[in-house]
């Protein structure tokens, strides 16, 4: 069983952090977030509605709070924000707090799992979602890798098969392996 450490998922939006975070929470008995339903929680109002009023950067802010705050404590499996890596210290704290893992998808499995979502700011409104998603990853993709200690693709996979793979992985990484 892995120990209780703190376990950070990254990846793009669609890359299955929210689902694979609370199933693996579940399965090793810790508490389970997101960043983006916190944001919300504190906010009151979705995330389309503080970007709208805020823009990215409002956003952002309050997301890198929101992660400095959730890091700090023990034993907890955070899903973040498919933007949250753009920030140093967001990174930093990622990196040094728990095991990063980065849940890699390609992007077309992406579309097919953010098409009809509308609480997506950065494609809701999209003329073409490919090229916005294309345009993120290029940008992202290298800081994703940057901080994981374990990447796993999750595009061909069932959740349950993601989530025991990430969990072996966490044992090897315990030394339980």
């Amino acid at each position: 069983m892995a120990e209780k450490r703190n376990i950070f998922l990254v990846g793009p939006m669609g890359a299955g952090k929210s689902t694979i975070g609370r199933q693996i929470a579940r399965q090793l008995h810790l508490d389970f977030y997101d960043s983006d339903s916190e944001i919300e929680r504190r906010t009151g109002a979705d995330i389309s509605w503080v970007f709208e009023l805020e823009g990215e950067e409002g956003f952002r802010a309050r997301e890198e709070k929101v992660i400095e705050e959730l890091t700090e404590k023990m034993g907890i499996v955070l899903a973040t924000g498919g933007g949250s890596v753009m920030s140093k210290e967001s990174r930093n704290r990622l990196s040094a707090r728990g095991i990063v893992v980065y849940l890699k998808t390609p992007i077309e499995k992406q579309l097919a799992r953010t098409q009809r979502d509308k609480r997506r700011p950065l494609i809701a409104e999209a003329d073409d979602p490919r090229e916005v998603l294309e345009e993120l990853a290029d940008v992202r993709n290298p800081l994703y890798e940057e901080i994981a200690d374990i990447t796993v693709q999750t595009d061909d996979q069932s959740a349950k098969f993601v989530v025991n793979d990430i969990i072996d992985q966490l044992d090897t990484i315990n030394g339980l392996g």
